[in-house]
Protein backbone atom coordinates (compact mmCIF):
# COMPACT_ATOMS: atom_id res chain seq x y z
CA UNK A 1 0.00 0.00 0.00
CA UNK A 2 3.30 2.53 0.81
CA UNK A 3 4.92 1.92 -2.38
CA UNK A 4 1.39 2.14 -4.38
CA UNK A 5 0.76 5.47 -2.66
CA UNK A 6 4.56 6.60 -3.44
CA UNK A 7 4.38 6.04 -7.30
CA UNK A 8 0.40 7.44 -7.39
CA UNK A 9 1.78 10.55 -5.92
CA UNK A 10 4.97 10.48 -8.20
CA UNK A 11 2.22 10.25 -11.02
CA UNK A 12 0.54 13.15 -9.90
CA UNK A 13 3.70 15.22 -11.36
CA UNK A 14 3.45 14.34 -14.96
CA UNK A 15 -0.24 14.32 -14.96
CA UNK A 16 -0.65 18.06 -13.70
CA UNK A 17 1.61 19.26 -15.83
CA UNK A 18 -0.05 18.10 -18.83
CA UNK A 19 -3.14 19.00 -17.72
CA UNK A 20 -1.81 22.33 -17.24
CA UNK A 21 -0.03 23.07 -20.22
CA UNK A 22 -2.63 21.95 -22.20
CA UNK A 23 -5.01 24.71 -20.58
CA UNK A 24 -1.81 27.32 -20.44
CA UNK A 25 -1.20 26.77 -24.41
CA UNK A 26 -4.82 26.98 -25.22
CA UNK A 27 -5.19 30.66 -22.52
CA UNK A 28 -2.24 32.01 -24.67
CA UNK A 29 -2.96 31.05 -27.88
CA UNK A 30 -6.69 31.97 -27.80
CA UNK A 31 -7.94 35.70 -29.48
CA UNK A 32 -8.98 38.68 -27.67
CA UNK A 33 -6.76 37.94 -24.51
CA UNK A 34 -5.68 40.08 -21.95
CA UNK A 35 -2.91 41.71 -24.42
CA UNK A 36 -5.28 42.50 -27.28
CA UNK A 37 -8.00 44.15 -24.61
CA UNK A 38 -4.93 46.19 -23.07
CA UNK A 39 -4.47 47.62 -25.92
CA UNK A 40 -8.14 48.20 -27.25
CA UNK A 41 -8.22 50.09 -23.90
CA UNK A 42 -5.34 52.47 -24.66
CA UNK A 43 -6.60 52.44 -28.23
CA UNK A 44 -10.05 54.09 -26.90
CA UNK A 45 -8.49 56.53 -24.04
CA UNK A 46 -6.23 57.94 -26.84
CA UNK A 47 -9.18 58.13 -29.61
CA UNK A 48 -11.72 59.94 -26.57
CA UNK A 49 -8.72 62.27 -25.59
CA UNK A 50 -8.41 62.70 -29.79
CA UNK A 51 -11.31 64.20 -30.15
CA UNK A 52 -11.13 66.31 -26.92
CA UNK A 53 -7.80 68.21 -27.56
CA UNK A 54 -9.31 68.17 -32.04
CA UNK A 55 -12.85 70.13 -30.22
CA UNK A 56 -10.36 72.48 -29.51
CA UNK A 57 -7.62 73.32 -31.52
CA UNK A 58 -6.56 72.48 -35.17
CA UNK A 59 -4.69 69.84 -34.20
CA UNK A 60 -5.12 66.50 -36.67
CA UNK A 61 -4.09 62.98 -36.70
CA UNK A 62 -4.76 59.58 -35.59
CA UNK A 63 -4.48 59.26 -31.80
CA UNK A 64 -5.55 55.97 -32.01
CA UNK A 65 -1.69 54.41 -32.95
CA UNK A 66 0.36 53.25 -30.61
CA UNK A 67 4.01 53.98 -30.73
CA UNK A 68 6.26 50.79 -30.95
CA UNK A 69 7.71 51.31 -27.66
CA UNK A 70 4.16 51.48 -26.05
CA UNK A 71 3.77 47.95 -27.60
CA UNK A 72 7.10 46.82 -26.96
CA UNK A 73 6.26 47.40 -23.15
CA UNK A 74 3.18 45.67 -23.33
CA UNK A 75 4.59 42.70 -24.96
CA UNK A 76 6.79 42.29 -22.10
CA UNK A 77 4.32 42.97 -19.33
CA UNK A 78 2.53 40.11 -20.54
CA UNK A 79 5.31 37.95 -21.61
CA UNK A 80 4.62 37.15 -25.12
CA UNK A 81 8.01 38.22 -25.98
CA UNK A 82 8.92 34.44 -25.34
CA UNK A 83 8.20 31.46 -26.98
CA UNK A 84 5.15 29.67 -25.29
CA UNK A 85 6.94 26.67 -23.58
CA UNK A 86 9.28 29.70 -22.04
CA UNK A 87 6.32 31.35 -20.61
CA UNK A 88 4.85 28.13 -19.48
CA UNK A 89 8.44 27.53 -17.40
CA UNK A 90 8.31 31.04 -15.76
CA UNK A 91 4.78 29.97 -14.77
CA UNK A 92 6.10 27.18 -13.66
CA UNK A 93 8.93 28.50 -11.65
CA UNK A 94 11.35 26.77 -13.23
CA UNK A 95 12.34 29.50 -15.68
CA UNK A 96 13.17 32.88 -14.11
CA UNK A 97 10.62 36.09 -14.73
CA UNK A 98 11.13 39.26 -15.27
CA UNK A 99 9.46 40.53 -12.51
CA UNK A 100 10.02 44.22 -13.35
CA UNK A 101 11.18 46.44 -16.74
CA UNK A 102 12.09 49.82 -17.25
CA UNK A 103 12.82 51.59 -20.47
CA UNK A 104 15.07 54.25 -19.51
CA UNK A 105 17.63 56.72 -21.13
CA UNK A 106 21.67 56.05 -20.64
CA UNK A 107 23.01 58.46 -18.06
CA UNK A 108 19.37 59.39 -16.90
CA UNK A 109 18.53 57.62 -13.04
CA UNK A 110 15.08 56.97 -11.88
CA UNK A 111 13.81 56.12 -8.35
CA UNK A 112 12.84 52.53 -7.54
CA UNK A 113 10.51 52.21 -4.85
CA UNK A 114 11.91 48.98 -2.34
CA UNK A 115 9.26 48.98 0.48
CA UNK A 116 6.80 51.43 2.47
CA UNK A 117 7.47 52.27 5.47
CA UNK A 118 4.64 52.74 7.61
CA UNK A 119 5.08 55.17 11.05
CA UNK A 120 1.64 55.28 11.73
CA UNK A 121 -2.14 54.99 10.15
CA UNK A 122 -1.81 58.24 8.06
CA UNK A 123 1.79 58.25 7.02
CA UNK A 124 3.71 56.25 4.62
CA UNK A 125 7.02 57.01 3.72
CA UNK A 126 8.88 55.52 0.42
CA UNK A 127 12.10 53.58 0.59
CA UNK A 128 13.69 54.06 -2.45
CA UNK A 129 17.13 53.68 -4.68
CA UNK A 130 18.14 55.93 -7.57
CA UNK A 131 19.19 53.39 -10.41
CA UNK A 132 21.30 54.39 -13.51
CA UNK A 133 23.15 53.23 -17.20
CA UNK A 134 26.32 54.44 -17.10
CA UNK A 135 29.84 53.16 -18.79
CA UNK A 136 32.34 51.91 -17.44
CA UNK A 137 36.05 52.30 -18.21
CA UNK A 138 35.76 49.84 -21.19
CA UNK A 139 33.38 51.65 -22.51
CA UNK A 140 30.56 49.38 -21.45
CA UNK A 141 27.41 49.98 -20.65
CA UNK A 142 26.75 48.66 -16.75
CA UNK A 143 23.77 49.02 -14.16
CA UNK A 144 24.47 51.14 -11.08
CA UNK A 145 22.28 52.06 -8.33
CA UNK A 146 22.80 54.08 -4.30
CA UNK A 147 22.24 52.41 -1.27
CA UNK A 148 18.42 52.45 -0.42
CA UNK A 149 17.24 55.58 1.91
CA UNK A 150 14.24 58.53 1.91
CA UNK A 151 14.15 61.31 0.31
CA UNK A 152 12.67 63.67 2.90
CA UNK A 153 14.08 63.39 6.47
CA UNK A 154 12.64 60.77 9.28
CA UNK A 155 10.26 61.90 11.62
CA UNK A 156 10.12 61.41 15.27
CA UNK A 157 9.27 58.03 16.10
CA UNK A 158 7.02 58.09 19.08
CA UNK A 159 5.87 54.55 18.64
CA UNK A 160 8.35 52.73 21.50
CA UNK A 161 7.83 49.38 18.88
CA UNK A 162 8.78 51.44 15.63
CA UNK A 163 11.22 53.26 17.22
CA UNK A 164 13.36 49.77 18.49
CA UNK A 165 12.81 48.42 14.96
CA UNK A 166 13.38 51.22 12.68
CA UNK A 167 17.26 52.48 12.40
CA UNK A 168 17.14 56.22 11.89
CA UNK A 169 21.04 56.47 10.76
CA UNK A 170 20.66 53.79 7.97
CA UNK A 171 17.91 54.91 6.26
CA UNK A 172 18.19 58.75 6.49
CA UNK A 173 18.41 61.27 3.57
CA UNK A 174 20.07 61.05 0.65
CA UNK A 175 18.92 63.51 -1.35
CA UNK A 176 22.25 66.12 -1.01
CA UNK A 177 24.28 62.86 -0.98
CA UNK A 178 22.89 61.90 -4.51
CA UNK A 179 23.14 65.64 -5.95
CA UNK A 180 26.77 65.92 -5.20
CA UNK A 181 27.78 62.71 -6.94
CA UNK A 182 29.56 63.47 -10.30
CA UNK A 183 28.35 62.56 -13.85
CA UNK A 184 31.46 61.07 -15.86
CA UNK A 185 32.08 56.93 -15.58
CA UNK A 186 34.38 57.91 -12.47
CA UNK A 187 30.45 57.54 -10.76
CA UNK A 188 30.97 53.68 -10.68
CA UNK A 189 33.43 54.07 -7.76
CA UNK A 190 30.81 55.61 -5.41
CA UNK A 191 27.61 53.56 -6.48
CA UNK A 192 26.97 49.84 -6.19
CA UNK A 193 26.42 47.22 -9.21
CA UNK A 194 22.43 46.70 -9.73
CA UNK A 195 20.55 43.58 -9.60
CA UNK A 196 18.89 44.85 -13.07
CA UNK A 197 20.00 43.67 -16.31
CA UNK A 198 20.41 44.99 -19.65
CA UNK A 199 18.02 43.44 -21.80
CA UNK A 200 17.85 46.00 -25.11
CA UNK A 201 20.01 48.59 -25.97
CA UNK A 202 18.48 51.06 -28.62
CA UNK A 203 21.45 53.34 -29.59
CA UNK A 204 19.63 55.48 -32.25
CA UNK A 205 17.26 56.80 -29.66
CA UNK A 206 20.21 56.26 -26.74
CA UNK A 207 17.22 54.25 -24.99
CA UNK A 208 18.02 50.62 -22.57
CA UNK A 209 15.69 48.32 -21.52
CA UNK A 210 16.18 46.89 -18.02
CA UNK A 211 14.60 43.87 -16.32
CA UNK A 212 14.88 42.33 -13.19
CA UNK A 213 14.54 38.51 -12.96
CA UNK A 214 13.70 36.21 -10.29
CA UNK A 215 12.08 32.80 -9.82
CA UNK A 216 8.50 33.21 -9.22
CA UNK A 217 5.96 30.49 -10.12
CA UNK A 218 4.05 27.64 -8.77
CA UNK A 219 6.69 25.79 -7.19
CA UNK A 220 7.88 28.72 -5.36
CA UNK A 221 3.68 29.14 -4.34
CA UNK A 222 3.19 32.17 -6.40
CA UNK A 223 -0.11 31.81 -8.34
CA UNK A 224 -0.23 34.65 -10.21
CA UNK A 225 -1.62 38.57 -9.89
CA UNK A 226 -4.92 39.71 -10.55
CA UNK A 227 -5.13 43.11 -12.50
CA UNK A 228 -8.41 43.10 -12.43
CA UNK A 229 -8.83 42.56 -8.71
CA UNK A 230 -5.87 44.15 -7.64
CA UNK A 231 -4.34 40.88 -5.36
CA UNK A 232 -2.11 38.05 -5.70
CA UNK A 233 -4.36 34.82 -6.79
CA UNK A 234 -3.40 33.11 -3.89
CA UNK A 235 -5.06 35.54 -1.63
CA UNK A 236 -8.05 35.54 -3.35
CA UNK A 237 -8.48 32.03 -3.39
CA UNK A 238 -7.64 31.83 0.48
CA UNK A 239 -10.37 34.39 1.25
CA UNK A 240 -12.99 32.45 -0.74
CA UNK A 241 -11.24 28.66 0.30
CA UNK A 242 -13.40 28.27 3.25
CA UNK A 243 -16.30 28.78 1.79
CA UNK A 244 -15.84 26.07 -0.79
CA UNK A 245 -14.69 24.13 1.74
CA UNK A 246 -17.53 24.38 4.42
CA UNK A 247 -20.19 23.50 1.81
CA UNK A 248 -17.92 21.06 0.09
CA UNK A 249 -17.38 18.79 3.10
CA UNK A 250 -20.74 19.76 4.60
CA UNK A 251 -22.61 18.29 1.60
CA UNK A 252 -20.73 15.47 1.25
CA UNK A 253 -20.41 14.25 4.77
CA UNK A 254 -24.28 14.90 5.11
CA UNK A 255 -25.04 13.37 1.13
CA UNK A 256 -23.41 10.10 2.67
CA UNK A 257 -24.93 10.30 5.88
CA UNK A 258 -28.41 10.44 4.40
CA UNK A 259 -28.21 8.51 1.10
CA UNK A 260 -26.78 5.19 2.24
CA UNK A 261 -29.18 4.44 4.77
CA UNK A 262 -32.15 5.43 1.85
CA UNK A 263 -30.18 3.35 -0.51
CA UNK A 264 -30.34 0.30 1.59
CA UNK A 265 -34.05 0.49 2.93
CA UNK A 266 -34.99 0.96 -0.16
CA UNK A 267 -33.28 -1.98 -1.23
CA UNK A 268 -34.99 -3.89 1.45
CA UNK A 269 -38.18 -2.79 1.10
CA UNK A 270 -37.47 -3.40 -2.93
CA UNK A 271 -40.98 -2.78 -4.79
CA UNK A 272 -43.24 -1.04 -1.62
CA UNK A 273 -44.80 1.97 -1.81
CA UNK A 274 -42.05 3.05 0.30
CA UNK A 275 -39.60 2.38 -2.54
CA UNK A 276 -41.93 4.18 -5.13
CA UNK A 277 -42.69 6.70 -3.57
CA UNK A 278 -38.93 7.66 -2.64
CA UNK A 279 -37.81 6.95 -6.20
CA UNK A 280 -39.91 9.49 -7.51
CA UNK A 281 -39.04 11.87 -4.93
CA UNK A 282 -35.55 11.77 -5.83
CA UNK A 283 -35.64 11.59 -9.34
CA UNK A 284 -37.80 14.74 -8.89
CA UNK A 285 -35.04 16.40 -7.15
CA UNK A 286 -32.59 15.11 -9.54
CA UNK A 287 -34.01 16.30 -12.77
CA UNK A 288 -34.19 20.27 -11.19
CA UNK A 289 -31.00 21.95 -11.20
CA UNK A 290 -29.42 23.60 -8.18
CA UNK A 291 -29.71 27.22 -8.96
CA UNK A 292 -33.56 26.62 -10.09
CA UNK A 293 -34.13 24.85 -6.56
CA UNK A 294 -32.45 27.63 -4.93
CA UNK A 295 -34.78 30.34 -6.68
CA UNK A 296 -37.92 28.51 -6.03
CA UNK A 297 -36.55 28.48 -2.21
CA UNK A 298 -35.74 32.14 -1.94
CA UNK A 299 -39.26 32.71 -3.54
CA UNK A 300 -41.18 31.17 -1.03
CA UNK A 301 -38.63 30.79 2.08
CA UNK A 302 -36.40 34.12 1.88
CA UNK A 303 -36.65 36.89 3.23
CA UNK A 304 -39.16 35.83 6.20
CA UNK A 305 -37.42 32.36 6.84
CA UNK A 306 -33.84 32.25 5.64
CA UNK A 307 -31.52 35.03 4.63
CA UNK A 308 -31.75 36.38 0.60
CA UNK A 309 -28.18 36.76 0.37
CA UNK A 310 -24.76 36.74 1.74
CA UNK A 311 -22.70 33.85 3.52
CA UNK A 312 -23.19 35.51 6.88
CA UNK A 313 -24.33 38.10 8.58
CA UNK A 314 -22.57 41.27 8.73
CA UNK A 315 -22.16 41.32 12.63
CA UNK A 316 -20.82 37.75 12.60
CA UNK A 317 -17.17 38.26 14.10
CA UNK A 318 -19.47 39.81 17.00
CA UNK A 319 -21.70 37.23 18.13
CA UNK A 320 -20.99 34.49 21.08
CA UNK A 321 -19.50 31.11 19.80
CA UNK A 322 -23.36 29.51 19.89
CA UNK A 323 -24.86 32.89 18.25
CA UNK A 324 -21.90 32.18 15.55
CA UNK A 325 -23.18 28.84 15.01
CA UNK A 326 -26.94 29.56 14.40
CA UNK A 327 -26.24 32.32 12.17
CA UNK A 328 -23.90 30.18 9.93
CA UNK A 329 -26.76 27.03 9.59
CA UNK A 330 -29.22 29.76 9.05
CA UNK A 331 -27.41 31.18 6.00
CA UNK A 332 -26.14 27.83 4.55
CA UNK A 333 -29.65 25.76 4.66
CA UNK A 334 -30.69 26.76 1.80
CA UNK A 335 -27.68 26.76 -0.15
CA UNK A 336 -26.98 23.20 1.34
CA UNK A 337 -30.00 21.71 -0.16
CA UNK A 338 -29.27 22.84 -3.76
CA UNK A 339 -25.57 21.57 -3.88
CA UNK A 340 -26.75 17.94 -2.35
CA UNK A 341 -29.75 17.81 -4.56
CA UNK A 342 -27.68 16.72 -7.68
CA UNK A 343 -25.60 14.18 -6.44
CA UNK A 344 -28.40 12.91 -4.25
CA UNK A 345 -30.48 10.58 -6.59
CA UNK A 346 -27.27 9.03 -7.81
CA UNK A 347 -26.02 7.92 -4.34
CA UNK A 348 -29.37 6.75 -3.53
CA UNK A 349 -29.97 4.60 -6.78
CA UNK A 350 -26.17 3.64 -6.50
CA UNK A 351 -26.66 1.94 -3.57
CA UNK A 352 -29.78 0.40 -3.87
CA UNK A 353 -28.86 -1.17 -7.08
CA UNK A 354 -25.82 -2.27 -5.74
CA UNK A 355 -27.08 -3.98 -2.45
CA UNK A 356 -30.05 -5.59 -4.35
CA UNK A 357 -27.38 -7.09 -6.68
CA UNK A 358 -25.28 -8.72 -3.42
CA UNK A 359 -28.16 -9.80 -2.31
CA UNK A 360 -28.75 -12.02 -4.98
CA UNK A 361 -25.34 -13.55 -4.82
CA UNK A 362 -24.31 -17.37 -3.40
CA UNK A 363 -22.60 -15.87 -0.35
CA UNK A 364 -25.34 -14.35 0.84
CA UNK A 365 -27.69 -17.02 0.29
CA UNK A 366 -24.71 -19.60 1.71
CA UNK A 367 -24.71 -16.96 4.79
CA UNK A 368 -28.75 -17.54 5.36
CA UNK A 369 -28.20 -21.37 4.57
CA UNK A 370 -26.22 -21.58 8.05
CA UNK A 371 -28.62 -19.53 9.90
CA UNK A 372 -27.72 -16.24 9.94
CA UNK A 373 -30.04 -13.29 10.96
CA UNK A 374 -31.29 -11.16 7.94
CA UNK A 375 -30.17 -8.11 9.78
CA UNK A 376 -26.90 -9.73 10.04
CA UNK A 377 -25.71 -11.29 6.31
CA UNK A 378 -27.34 -8.08 5.23
CA UNK A 379 -25.72 -5.09 7.34
CA UNK A 380 -22.42 -7.59 8.16
CA UNK A 381 -21.97 -8.75 4.87
CA UNK A 382 -24.03 -7.15 1.75
CA UNK A 383 -23.87 -3.49 2.65
CA UNK A 384 -19.98 -3.88 2.97
CA UNK A 385 -19.13 -4.95 -0.89
CA UNK A 386 -22.25 -2.66 -1.34
CA UNK A 387 -20.68 0.18 -0.99
CA UNK A 388 -17.76 -0.32 -3.11
CA UNK A 389 -18.86 1.38 -6.06
CA UNK A 390 -19.39 4.85 -3.80
CA UNK A 391 -15.95 4.45 -2.71
CA UNK A 392 -14.82 4.26 -6.20
CA UNK A 393 -16.80 7.54 -7.03
CA UNK A 394 -15.67 9.76 -3.26
CA UNK A 395 -12.27 11.16 -4.89
CA UNK A 396 -14.76 12.92 -7.80
CA UNK A 397 -16.98 14.08 -5.55
CA UNK A 398 -14.57 15.74 -3.39
CA UNK A 399 -13.12 17.96 -6.24
CA UNK A 400 -16.73 18.58 -7.57
CA UNK A 401 -17.70 20.00 -4.24
CA UNK A 402 -14.52 22.21 -3.54
CA UNK A 403 -14.60 23.90 -6.61
CA UNK A 404 -18.31 24.99 -5.70
CA UNK A 405 -20.92 25.92 -8.28
CA UNK A 406 -20.81 29.60 -9.50
CA UNK A 407 -24.85 29.01 -10.53
CA UNK A 408 -25.76 28.44 -6.99
CA UNK A 409 -22.93 30.66 -5.45
CA UNK A 410 -24.57 33.54 -7.90
CA UNK A 411 -28.30 32.87 -6.47
CA UNK A 412 -27.64 33.23 -3.02
CA UNK A 413 -24.69 35.64 -3.65
CA UNK A 414 -21.46 33.68 -1.82
CA UNK A 415 -18.58 34.90 -2.88
CA UNK A 416 -16.79 31.12 -3.33
CA UNK A 417 -14.12 29.95 -5.85
CA UNK A 418 -16.93 28.87 -8.31
CA UNK A 419 -17.81 32.56 -8.47
CA UNK A 420 -14.35 33.67 -8.57
CA UNK A 421 -13.42 31.42 -11.33
CA UNK A 422 -16.66 32.19 -13.28
CA UNK A 423 -16.04 36.16 -13.19
CA UNK A 424 -11.92 35.17 -14.43
CA UNK A 425 -13.66 33.40 -17.49
CA UNK A 426 -15.87 36.58 -17.94
CA UNK A 427 -12.95 38.95 -17.44
CA UNK A 428 -10.36 36.90 -19.05
CA UNK A 429 -8.19 36.80 -15.98
CA UNK A 430 -5.50 34.26 -16.95
CA UNK A 431 -3.48 34.05 -13.95
CA UNK A 432 -7.24 33.23 -11.55
CA UNK A 433 -8.07 30.79 -14.28
CA UNK A 434 -4.45 28.92 -13.92
CA UNK A 435 -4.55 29.83 -10.17
CA UNK A 436 -7.98 27.50 -9.87
CA UNK A 437 -6.91 25.48 -12.39
CA UNK A 438 -3.72 24.13 -9.68
CA UNK A 439 -6.30 24.08 -7.08
CA UNK A 440 -9.13 21.76 -9.23
CA UNK A 441 -6.29 19.28 -10.51
CA UNK A 442 -4.31 19.06 -7.28
CA UNK A 443 -6.93 17.82 -5.75
CA UNK A 444 -9.13 15.99 -8.26
CA UNK A 445 -5.56 14.27 -8.12
CA UNK A 446 -5.49 13.71 -4.57
CA UNK A 447 -9.25 12.84 -4.92
CA UNK A 448 -8.60 9.64 -7.22
CA UNK A 449 -5.79 8.48 -4.46
CA UNK A 450 -8.69 8.73 -1.81
CA UNK A 451 -10.98 6.84 -3.83
CA UNK A 452 -8.31 4.21 -4.66
CA UNK A 453 -7.26 4.18 -0.83
CA UNK A 454 -11.04 3.90 0.41
CA UNK A 455 -11.50 1.35 -2.21
CA UNK A 456 -9.00 -1.08 -0.09
CA UNK A 457 -10.63 -0.54 2.69
CA UNK A 458 -13.87 -1.30 1.82
CA UNK A 459 -12.71 -4.57 -0.07
CA UNK A 460 -10.41 -6.64 1.38
CA UNK A 461 -9.65 -8.40 -1.62
CA UNK A 462 -8.40 -5.37 -3.34
CA UNK A 463 -4.27 -5.79 -2.61
CA UNK A 464 -2.28 -2.87 -4.36
CA UNK A 465 1.26 -4.37 -5.83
Amino acid sequence: MFEYTIRRILLMIPTGIGITLMVFCILQLAPDGPFERAVRQIKQANIGAGEVSMASSDISGDSSELTPELLEKLRMQYGLDKPILVRYLIWLGLYPKESKSKIIKINKSFRESVDVLKFDTYKEYLLQKYVKVVKNEKNELVVIETGVGLEFDVPEVENPELKDNFDVEKYSTFKEFYEELPSNENIIKTWYMSDWIIKKIDSDKNLVTLVKKEFKGILQGYLGYSEKKGKNVSTLIGERLHISLFFGLTGLILGYSVCIPLGIWKAIKNGSRFDVSTSIAVFAGYSIPGYILGIVLLVYFGGDYFPLHGWRSSNFNELTFFGKVKDQLHHAFLPMLCYMIGSFATLTVLMKNSLLENLSQDYVRTAFAKGLSERRVIFKHAVRNSLIPLATGIGGIISVFLAGSYLIEKTFGIDGLGLLGYSALIDRDYDIIMGTLVISVFMTLVGNLISDLTYALVDPRIRFK
